[in-house]
């Protein structure tokens, strides 16, 4: 059966529902005309992750590569050069390093909210990818006019929705990234020529200098696409810090306690956040050679989807899946397989994002925010999650209004 329809009319929960209808971890189908076999849980992702069984290569559809990804990335490399890759990506995630982040974060978020004080009403979504994007930039080293800012806001934004869209959307997808990657090229450009002698500490110039197993420079264009690889992802944090200030209206018992015990509330609620909502669904994968699991032949070159919305909704490993309940993350045991909202196995030999803890120290910093360092009022709106609609989003975006600054944890009207 084409599953292609299914998934655009039904998003996140079209395999979830099969799966747990059939009481099953594993279905085969077809997805854009061709074989396919899909995944959940905490065996399946153990088996993804294992590189003697799958690899990456033309792993990822065209669609999502020209959209989300990009050509080259170090999302479809495999083995050696995967690894000689993703530890470019690994030595800028030091503590030093991600410390800065934070700091540029805050920085941009309390000039923010300075801003947000004398407007009528905002639309947090929006303002909050304007922040991470500054931050970003602040952070990579990527010089942007104050004037360009919004334009390539919006086109990393663009990149990240149409990433799932049909139609219109992925076509803004696909044209923002030409732009974005060309803004970037032309930097990587200028970096070479400046510093051919003597090359800089940003990480945009050690990306530029970076060298291949070969010993030769990366392709500008590839420079630029790993370098999107950094500011895409932290301008999609937008989406966890929507879904943080969410959870607090609609759970808002959460408020109190976390004002009274944030240092040890504060992770538990962010990975309940990272789990309860939606992000993106899947990651792909193909079969290296024939394998057999739980009595289904995996054929050399069979793409295999490993479905990161139904294990984080698995009634065999979280206990009631859609209730939201941050203090189930007291008793986790820690897995690398069980939790996978961004991807699982090990950070530096597989595909786990390397920057999952950016994502959530960024929003743990955000959380503070919302509940002790500003008060708001949430208007009516329309705070549905379309799960058919990937990647999900509140339909308002989330709107706040009469924004005020708080150094007491003044409770939200």
């Amino acid at each position: 059966m084409e599953s292609t329809p299914g998934i655009a009319l039904k998003g996140y929960s079209y395999f979830h529902d099969q799966f747990v209808e059939k009481k099953t971890d594993i279905l085969q189908t077809r997805l854009f005309l061709k074989k396919a076999i899909v995944m959940r849980g905490e065996r399946a992702a153990e088996i993804f992750y294992d590189t003697s069984l799958f690899t990456r290569k033309d792993a990822t559809p065209k669609r999502f590569q020209k959209t989300l990804l990009g050509e080259g990335g170090v999302q479809g490399l495999d083995e050696e050069e995967h690894a000689h890759r993703k530890h470019m990506f690994m030595q800028v995630m030091n503590e030093d390093s991600l410390d800065r982040l934070e700091q540029y974060f805050e920085e941009h978020l309390n000039h923010a909210l300075l801003s947000w004080e004398k407007q009528e009403e905002i639309t947090f979504y929006k303002e909050i990818e304007e922040v991470l994007f500054r931050a970003s930039c602040d952070w990579v080293g990527v010089p942007v006019k104050e004037k360009e800012v919004q334009k390539h806001t919006e086109e990393l934004s663009q990149m990240i929705d149409g990433s799932g869209g049909f139609g219109l959307r992925h076509h803004k997808g696909r044209k923002a990234r030409k732009k974005a990657e060309k803004w970037i090229m032309k930097l990587v450009t200028e970096k070479r020529r400046k510093e051919k002698k003597s090359p800089g500490d940003s990480i945009l110039s050690q990306f530029a200098f970076h060298r291949d197993l070969k010993g030769k420079l990366l392709k500008k264009r590839i420079v630029a696409v790993e370098i999107l690889n950094l500011l895409r992802p932290i301008v999609a944090i937008a989406r966890y810090i929507t879904f943080a200030a969410l959870a607090l209206h609609e759970h808002p018992q959460y408020r109190e306690r976390l004002r009274k015990d944030m240092e040890k509330l504060d992770l538990y609620f962010v990975q309940e956040v990272r789990r309860f909502y939606p992000f993106f669904p899947f990651v792909a994968a193909k079969v290296k050679e024939e394998f057999e699991w739980k009595n289904v032949v995996f054929p050399k070159g069979r793409r295999v989807l490993l479905d990161l919305y139904a294990t984080q909704h698995h009634e065999d490993i979280w206990t009631n899946p859609n209730a939201f309940y941050a203090e189930r993350f007291s008793t986790w045991d820690g897995s690398a397989f069980n939790f996978i909202p961004q991807g699982g196995g090990d950070y530096n030999q597989n595909h786990r994002c390397a920057g999952e803890w950016i994502t959530i120290n960024l929003t743990r910093i955000a959380l503070d925010y919302l509940v002790s360092r500003m008060e708001y009022e949430v208007p009516e709106q329309d705070l549905k999650i379309d799960l058919s609609r990937i990647p999900a989003i509140p339909e308002s975006r989330f709107k706040m209004q009469h924004i005020k600054r708080s150094l007491h944890g003044i409770q939200v009207k």
